[in-house]
């Protein structure tokens, strides 16, 4: 099958006019030579203006409102997209990230992109509207295959901060838990799958840390849709090639590469065309 187009999805952590900072990050995400690219915490509007300049052959769009912390999403000008703001991942909460909605044409076909940065928190304000926000990009597939009329090429990824509920008496509510109940919704009532990536987890404090590596970055596509192969560890194949300080060979290379880089690995994969 031919590509139709390949995606990076990163949090930068804390992303902000930091020159030398940016020259990495920049560097690195220009390695990937993606097609499109999605960056999450982006703390600055001096970010876009820095990113763009690096990205000439890009298109670019950034999420705004009264969050923090944006989404900037750029997209190589060769490919035809239509990009949207979409309040209703908010949750009706104001200081949460707004999604981005990358709608790109490829051959005469349409591929919808959901860009998500879901809440982050083990406690049950932060867990309710995290599974609220995971729960309506789920659904959006059946928004699309109407307007579609018939099967949508639809996926949703991003920094989904699956963490699990720590609540007392023993009523928790582990991350892997949490995976599977959207894993089942998906599958059972949206016709959506979770992609198996290179390294589960994706997120890391470092060697120091008494917080373990942890699986907090996803994609959830249609089940029609079909990804480049990359290899695992364990002989299995990924959809989802994991990039970043989880490729590093030691612990001193891996905390470095989180303090110049981020604590986030980046995803890439690549869909090919239906």
């Amino acid at each position: 099958m031919a590509k139709a187009f390949s995606i990076v999805s990163w949090n930068v952590e804390h992303f902000k006019l930091d020159p030398n900072r940016v020259d990495r990050i920049t560097g690195f995400l220009a390695k990937q030579n993606p097609d499109v690219l999605a960056l999450y915490e982006v703390e600055s509007k001096e970010i876009f203006a820095s990113v763009t300049s690096r990205f000439p052959g890009y298109t670019f769009q950034i999420t705004e409102g009264a969050q923090s912390q944006e989404i900037l999403v750029g997209v190589r000008a060769s490919l035809s997209a239509f990009l949207t703001q979409k309040l209703e991942f908010k949750s009706g909460t104001t200081s949460m990230r707004p999604g981005l909605l990358a709608t790109l044409t490829v051959a005469g076909k349409s591929y919808c992109v959901l860009f998500l940065h879901l809440a982050s928190s083990n406690e049950p304000r932060g867990f309710g509207l995290r599974d609220d926000m995971a729960t309506r990009a789920i659904k959006f597939r059946k928004t699309l295959d109407a307007a579609a009329g018939g099967k949508a090429n639809y996926l949703f990824l991003g920094d989904l901060n699956t963490m699990g509920l720590d609540y007392p008496y023993q009523r928790d509510i582990d991350p892997l838990t949490e995976l599977k109940r959207w894993d089942v919704r998906a599958s059972r009532y949206y016709g959506m799958r979770r992609l198996a990536k290179s390294y589960d987890a994706s997120w890391s404090n470092g060697s120091g840390s008494t917080i373990a590596d942890s699986n907090l970055d996803h994609v959830y596509a249609a089940d029609h849709l079909k990804f480049k192969l990359f290899p695992r560890a364990d002989g299995a194949k990924a959809e989802v090639d994991v990039r970043g300080w989880t490729s590093q060979p030691t612990a001193a290379a891996k905390d470095k590469w989180i303090k110049d880089y981020s604590d986030h690995s980046l995803l890439y994969l690549e869909i090919q065309r239906v």
